[in-house]
């Protein structure tokens, strides 16, 4: 008989109904109508995963696939792990209690480096070997997708296959393509799977591709070694959002998630073009759903979930073409209901205050801008686009219309950075306090500054620049936190080692999963939370398998090296950020191709795909 999770174990552990199931909206299909099961497994606890709105939508649009079942699974936190340890209980889904082991495919999503550990861990607790090497016929396909699968390398050993790029209409064809291959007599076993699967655009087979490596230890190549694996993997993307089914019954859960409310995406893609931005690369280009589509949505949603908040998500909401009619149409389409509407990202050039003030007509909140840099030459470094005299105009705006206090992100370790430029962060925030009084004439403004430590990635502009060390970003830390120490204002920072070890992955090739493997054997899982973080841990893992951690992290690139990524494309140019990278150091701007010309990135033309906006312009 199977050991199940007992009322006495739940009892036991933090927040039981992570792991109870049943949610309003769950979905669980008859066992005479599945074909294939797929768990769509979050490497990080419920609250967190049930809150990516990635896995919202695959698991509407698979569960409406005919044959197939998508099922829900999350990693379990350490007490719940030691009970299911000890008693030797396995991994399963939430929907029909299925051990990982006998689902058919595992769907890991890759949103963040140091959630990897616990991808090896929630397949060791559902029984599936972590080494792809090691499964057998009757073990499940471990896939992989999400923004951090544009470098999949570090992974390469643990997975099956890797689905880049966007994954609505991908995710079809890879269930279409596994039920005819089951239906086959799963004909050829795991390799015969990997050979059909292979030929769908959009899918990267780590063990079809072997890597060389020069003299010193840089990337040579990476060439497929067989003839029906392509030389570059290139992204899917969908063409026209207003064709994708969205979810407008999701899940509701038990507990308190971390983004408890309706979820409402605009537009995908970004195309500001700051150097520093993994996301505004990989997901270009923008493509807008229609306004009278998103309202139909948010009616759907309401009506569905009950939620008392739509929060308007992109890459930069205030960037969408038709935002003030829509916002003004959703408020008034609910504001008998007090369903409020919230925009979570803006910037300060597009703020608008009016929007604004609209928006906090239901339900008041704070106020966040991120001017990422508290200099001139530094937002220019980075192509922020904005000036001190914008931030000022909207800070000062939002302060005639009664805000009292404001949230301001920064990073600190950027390319070209000096002390004066990580002193203008606190000068800057001194500004805004005295804008306060300026404008009311009072004093007391609360000023938030949160500094976060910069970690370049593939496919920016910054991807050959070799990170601030642990030393240099504590030094920058507290050289900001004492010229802080001023009365209203609050500095947020968090510890830079969880920084290195997230470059270390960002940046790896295939050798960095060996690291891996020590590291979660010696205990790591979590590694994204501070509690559970040890970069004692990961040196030590480091060190066993042979790798030096600056080699990955703070070792500057140069022009020509190979980079472990590249035959997975997003469709960006290394030509288009090879000239991003020169003009950073020239401290010169590029425009927004949205509003001006064709910057030349390559990925409209690469991929045909037009961008889209709804003010009825279509620029090709």
């Amino acid at each position: 008989m199977e050991k199940e999770l007992t009322i006495d174990i739940l009892s036991s552990v933090q927040k039981p109904a992570r792991y109870t199931g049943g949610e309003f909206g769950s979905i669980v299909k008859p066992a005479e109508e599945v074909e294939a099961t797929i768990a769509l497994a979050f490497p990080d606890v419920y609250e967190v995963g049930m809150s990516y709105l990635g896995f919202k939508i695959l698991y509407h649009l698979l569960n409406k696939q005919e044959g197939v079942a998508a099922e829900r699974v999350y990693a379990p936190w350490i007490d719940m792990e030691a009970k299911m340890r000890e008693r030797n209980i396995p991994l399963r889904t939430l929907e029909t209690e299925k051990r990982l082991c006998d689902c058919d495919i595992v769907g890991f999503t890759l949103q963040y480096e140091l959630s990897y550990t616990n991808i090896l861990n929630m397949m060791d607790l559902g029984g599936i070997p972590v080494l792809a090497a090691d499964r057998t016929d009757a073990h499940p396909f471990v896939i992989v997708g999400g923004p951090c699968v544009f470098n999949p390398e570090p992974l390469a050993d643990f997975i099956d296959f890797a689905v880049i790029g966007e994954g609505e209409e991908v995710m079809h064809e890879v269930m279409e393509c596994y039920k005819a291959w089951k239906r086959n007599g799963r004909q050829g076993g795991r390799q015969g799977f990997l050979s059909e699967v292979v030929k769908i655009k959009g899918i990267y087979v780590p063990s079809f591709y072997e890597v060389s490596y020069n003299e010193d230890n840089t990337v040579a190549a990476v060439r497929p070694i067989r003839e029906d694996a392509p030389a570059t993997v290139e992204k899917r993307v969908v063409m026209d959002m207003n064709t994708i089914d969205f979810p407008d019954a999701p899940i509701v859960p038990f507990g308190e998630i971390v983004h408890d409310r309706i979820m409402l995406e605009l537009f995908r893609g970004c195309s500001r073009g700051c150097r520093f931005c993994h996301a505004g690369m990989v997901y270009r280009p923008v493509r807008e759903r229609r306004p009278e589509v998103l309202k139909e949505l948010a009616r759907k949603l309401v009506d569905n979930t009950g939620y008392n908040e739509i929060s308007l998500v992109s890459l930069s909401s205030a960037d969408y073409s038709c935002l003030a009619p829509m916002v003004h149409d959703m408020i008034e389409e609910f504001k008998d209901e007090r369903v409020s509407v919230s925009l979570p990202s803006l910037r300060i050039d597009s703020f608008s205050v009016d929007i604004a003030k609209e928006v906090q007509a239901v339900r008041k909140s704070g106020l966040t801008f991120a001017p990422e840099a508290g200099s001139q030459k530094m937002r220019d470094v980075i192509n922020k686009g904005v000036t001190e005299e914008d931030l000022m105009n909207a800070v000062g705006a939002a302060f005639e219309s009664g805000w009292s206090g404001v949230k301001l992100y920064f990073m600190i370790g950027l390319p070209f950075e000096t002390d004066e430029d990580v002193l203008a962060i606190a000068d800057l925030a001194k500004k805004v306090q005295y804008k306060y009084y300026e404008v009311t004439g009072k004093r007391g403004c609360r000023v938030t500054v949160s500094a976060s430590s910069f970690v370049p990635k593939p496919y920016t502009a910054f991807q050959w620049f070799g990170q601030n060390d642990l030393e240099n970003i504590r030094r920058k830390q507290f050289l900001l936190k004492d010229a802080l120490k001023v009365k209203n204002i609050t500095f947020q920072y968090h510890d830079a080692k969880t920084g290195i070890i997230e470059a270390v992955f960002a940046r790896g090739d295939r050798r960095v999963g060996k690291a891996l493997l020590t590291a979660w054997k010696n205990g790591a899982r979590f590694d994204g939370w501070s509690d559970c973080f040890s970069y004692e841990r990961w040196l030590e893992a480091l060190a066993e398998v042979g790798l030096d951690k600056d080699f990955y992290a703070s070792r500057d690139r140069g022009q020509d090296e190979v980079f472990p990524w590249e035959h997975v494309q997003p469709g960006v140019a290394r030509r288009f950020l090879w000239n991003e990278w020169q003009k950073a150091q020239a401290q010169q701007l590029t425009h927004d191709c949205r509003r001006s010309t064709c910057t030349g990135c390559g990925v409209c033309q690469k991929l045909g795909v037009n961008i889209i906006d709804y003010k009825g312009e279509v620029k090709a």
